[in-house]
């Protein structure tokens, strides 16, 4: 349940929206189509569970100027064109498997059902069409070209994971039901998403998809909001809506299902642990890896928080594929620092990760038997053996 915070205390919080709340609000609000883009208001204050950690002061003249220093440099960007991949879509649904389209953007197939997570096909991450961070790729296929959908879910209303061009053609052209975290709805009934599609939870509360097996029985697919560490906002606003990952377990008529862990956008905090312990161990997680700084601990995870994350939560042979990174510019750090090292700390770890290109397809079976193919993996084992499909490093 949402816990309330003081005007003065919301003012003073941790500055999570990194580069894009820090320094960026007053340029984006001279740009185009501001009011639309922002969405909804709301009076209601979200905050996280956890208290705030000890992080370093906040300096607007220290992010500044690391902003233009990155800028002048081209930190944080490849030195190649990043490669993609053109997206497999079978005909029908695996028991387990993810594709990756950059950033936290994934299609995720369970027990026969698919949901697409956090899709973003704009060209930027921003309330402006001209201003703010834009794509380091190009989107690996046209959101037309998707397979069929059951869902989509959404962590929270940050620019980088709910766009508006994407939920109107989503909204026009698919129907398609959307679950969100309470007040996000409110964005899109404000874009015109009908009533009947929009599913608003909290956190532990769920939602539970069903198809028919082809065999007399019925599979059953249950979406539950769970909890998160980050914030909220559009604009000018801050945590008037919740966010959340998405534990999504999966009961088939004919068998035991799967489950799948997708973390969104969240900072380090034990109680995933809690959520491990109730709809888990997951047979595959999602992680984000990418957007981490000391200014901002507590609403990005680093790369050895996401494997300690998974620990927690993942079954002995379960894959960890990394989110969050690749697409947008969004913190201080090099462009290929996240997945080196998430590799390391996977190696030490002893679990494995797969890194698909934008567009590359995981089969979430076989990787959790060790059966991935070379162009696209790495695999903790205990040789720490790199692969030739190391493809990060030939960009970053």
């Amino acid at each position: 349940m949402p816990r309330r915070r003081s005007a003065a205390a919301l003012a003073a919080g941790t500055v999570g929206g990194g580069l894009i709340g820090a320094t960026g609000v007053y340029l984006l609000r001279a740009g185009r189509g501001l009011r639309r883009s922002m969405g909804a208001q709301a009076d209601t204050v979200y905050t996280n569970s956890d208290p705030d950690s000890p992080h370093e002061r906040f300096e607007p003249g220290k992010i500044l100027r690391g902003v233009l220093g990155r800028a002048r440099h081209g930190q944080g960007r490849p030195s190649r064109p990043i490669p993609l991949v053109a997206p497999l879509s079978p005909v029908d649904a695996a028991d387990l498997a993810v594709t990756w389209y950059g950033h936290s953007s994934v299609l995720i197939e369970i027990d026969g059902f698919r949901v697409l997570a956090d899709p973003v096909w704009g060209e930027r991450v921003s309330p402006s069409p001209t201003i703010g961070p834009s794509r380091l790729h190009p989107v690996p296929v046209a959101l037309s070209a998707l397979p069929p959908i059951d869902a989509v879910i959404i962590s929270h209303d940050h620019y980088d994971h709910l766009d508006l061009p994407t939920i109107d053609e989503l909204t026009r052209d698919r129907d398609v039901p959307f679950c969100v975290p309470i007040g996000v709805g409110g964005h899109l009934r404000a874009w015109g998403v009908p009533e009947d599609r929009i599913i608003e939870l909290d956190w532990d509360q769920s939602h539970t998809l069903t198809r028919d097996d082809g065999h007399d029985g019925t599979d059953e697919l249950k979406v539950v909001c769970t909890e998160a560490r980050h914030f909220s906002g559009r604009g000018l606003t801050r945590n008037s809506t919740q966010w959340a990952s998405w534990s999504l377990v999966g009961r088939k008529a004919s068998g035991q299902g799967h489950s799948v862990f997708f973390g969104g956008d969240t900072g380090y905090t034990e109680r995933f642990k809690l959520i491990g312990d109730h709809f888990g161990p997951f047979d595959l997680t999602l992680l984000p890896i990418g957007a981490y700084d000391p200014l901002w601990p507590d609403v990005h995870t680093n790369p050895e928080e996401a494997v300690a994350i998974h620990q927690m939560i993942a079954g002995p042979k379960a894959p960890l594929v990394p989110v969050h990174w690749a697409t947008f510019n969004l913190a201080f750090h090099d462009w290929s620092e996240p997945v080196e090292r998430l590799l390391v700390a996977a190696k030490d770890a002893g679990i494995t990760t797969v890194v698909p290109k934008p567009g590359g397809r995981v089969d979430g079976i076989a990787a959790a038997a060790g059966r991935i193919p070379q162009v696209d993996h790495h695999s903790g084992d205990s040789s720490g053996t790199r692969s030739n499909g190391d493809w990060w490093t030939e960009v970053g």
